[in-house]
């Protein structure tokens, strides 16, 4: 390591030790993660400037200020899996009626599903707005090799319909959903999680007796989780300053100047569907502003992470102690926001990239019955999409090649996909935080 490296991860040092200091009993989660963030885009602007923006000259600082943000990650995915399986069985043996169960996953589903269709549309608008088209794009080396992986990648998502999908949902073998094994492990864990439940009730239905000693035993063993979630939680400053010092750091600035026209048309998407999510909600007789205010954190996180799966445990725990969303509902919206109808990644991402793509194979994207077709696909499409760094592509290749339109745009827009990903991942989360709090507005009973 040259001084310039030891120097950086000597300062890396004394900002923790700063926030370590500067944790108060007053002093808010959202309020430390905000200090946290802009501390982090300071100082990952600062290695920057003093390495001349040479980002192999940054990396060797970065191995050792990417250490927390590793540590942070890899913890709460630790409890993503007990925490989706312990919250669903206790939210179910709580519930008053069965039928109160179908209703939550039915109106969280719906919201979902509608708002991803409402992010197609944005994301059709703004593209034709900002006139935007991928005809001239020329790839680079990077870009032609990850086109050549994406062609590969496809063939596994060709033949995907609607009724794999949803078979993919039922977890044949539990002890492998629980070790996340496939990209939709999360879903199936929380099937699994709502029929161990319900079985559950039942048996306190039959055996009232017994049924003291389930609810019990469910209630000492999601208090001990809810414990672990929280002490995870207490170091979300920490994390959050190491890794987005390694997004600003680790950030290409010529690559984003070549594509900005891209990059602002899409934090412009997202910016409406945040406005829509906030509408949705003032309808419905919630505060959008108390609302964002209440969940900044979760979307912060989710920002620097690019992981709406890594965010569930602090997206269930606001939900619950913030929003006043019942378990049940706040279990089954964060877990299905992570795979089902992400606004971000499944909704205006493929719709851009497909309006892009249409003039390169003489379509017109303003032509009624491809917008109506894509819609269409990109609503069907969005069950499934994993909810991790790379779930965007995924919706990519399956919407792409079912318009009969060229995948190998996905892989020009290489350079830029980590920046707009994490706008992305935050309007994701945002949008299964608004389908939890919309829902529990209007199902009272049976929670």
């Amino acid at each position: 390591m040259s001084v310039l490296n030891i120097v950086g991860v000597v300062i890396f040092i004394g900002l923790l030790f700063s926030l370590y200091k500067f944790r108060k009993p007053d002093t808010s989660l959202a309020k430390q993660v905000f200090i946290a963030l802009l501390m982090g885009a300071v100082f990952g602007l600062f290695l920057q400037i003093i390495h001349g923006g040479d980002l192999d000259a940054i990396r060797p600082t970065l191995l050792w200020t990417d250490l927390p943000g590793d540590v942070y990650v890899g913890l709460l995915r630790m409890i993503i899996m007990p925490l989706v399986l312990v919250t669903m069985i206790a939210a179910v043996v709580r519930l008053h009626e069965v039928a109160a169960l179908g209703k939550i996953g039915g109106s969280v589903i719906g919201i979902l599903v509608f708002t991803t269709m409402i992010a197609a549309i944005v994301g059709i608008v703004v593209t034709n707005v900002f006139g935007l088209t991928a005809e001239g794009m020329v790839g680079g080396e990077r870009e032609m090799a990850r086109a050549a992986v994406l062609e590969t990648r496809q063939s596994t998502v060709a033949d995907l319909n609607l009724a794999q999908v949803l078979v993919s949902f039922i977890p044949t073998n539990i002890f492998r959903d629980l070790t996340d094994a496939r990209s939709t492990s999360i879903i199936a864990v929380v099937v699994f999680g709502m029929l161990f439940g319900l079985a559950a009730l039942l048996v306190s239905r039959e055996n009232p007796e017994m049924g003291e000693r389930i609810k019990g035993g469910t209630d000492t063993i999601q208090a001990i989780v809810m414990r672990l979630v929280k002490l995870v939680m207490s170091l979300t400053p920490y994390g959050i300053l190491s890794l987005v010092t390694y997004v600003v750091a680790g950030s290409n600035g010529s690559d984003i100047l070549n594509l900005i026209g891209f990059v602002v048309a899409s934090y412009v998407a997202l910016a409406i569907m945040f406005g829509v999510h906030g509408l949705l909600l003032s309808v419905t007789g919630n505060n959008p502003a108390e609302f964002y205010r209440k969940i900044w954190p979760v979307l912060t996180f989710a920002f620097a992470t690019r992981s709406s799966a890594a965010t569930i445990p602090l997206n269930i725990r606001t939900q619950v102690d913030e929003l006043k969303v019942p378990p049940s509902i706040a279990s089954l919206s964060a877990s299905f926001g992570a795979t089902i109808g992400q606004n971000g990644c499944a909704g205006i991402y493929p719709a851009m990239l497909a309006v892009m793509a249409a003039p390169t194979v003489g379509i017109n994207p303003m032509d009624i019955g491809f917008i109506l077709s894509l819609i269409g696909i990109i609503t069907i499409s969005s069950f499934g999409v994993a909810g991790v760094g790379g779930g965007a592509t995924f919706a990519a290749l399956i919407v792409l090649p079912a318009m009969g339109l060229p995948v190998e745009l996905a892989a020009l827009l290489i350079s830029i996909e980590p920046l707009i990903d994490m706008g992305r991942t935050a309007l994701n989360v945002s949008g299964a935080m608004t389908s939890g709090k919309i829902t529990s507005t209007f199902i009272k009973d049976g929670v």
